[in-house]
């Protein structure tokens, strides 16, 4: 569950201030949104879920194992698509001329 302070590659403080990553739980609440749903559009089109028995129930749970499984990608992801928004990259070009002035 730990990140770098820095990035290896380019050198990128990671650590923008305290309550940097306060948005990442939005960003986290949408992917966990997207993967639900998109799930919930795979049982469907499969065929295994059913208003007529409790098939909705053993879609929640495994709908909430996929969640627990997947947190620390998730994570992760909406971290660097967070950092992402505030941050602009222009290739290794670039970041290699700012870190050299």
């Amino acid at each position: 569950m730990k990140m770098y302070d820095a990035c290896p590659n380019c050198g990128l403080d990671l650590i923008r201030g305290p309550g940097f990553y306060f948005g990442t739980g939005y960003v986290s609440y949408a992917l966990s949104i997207a993967l639900s749903v998109a799930f919930f559009i795979a049982t469907l089109v499969l065929g295994s879920l059913s208003v007529n028995d409790d098939s909705l129930y053993y879609w929640l749970f495994y709908n909430t194992l996929l969640l627990l499984i997947m947190q620390p990608l998730l994570m992760r992801l909406s971290r660097s698509i967070w950092i992402s928004f505030f941050v602009k990259f222009a290739g290794e070009r670039m970041e290699r001329e700012e870190m050299a002035a």
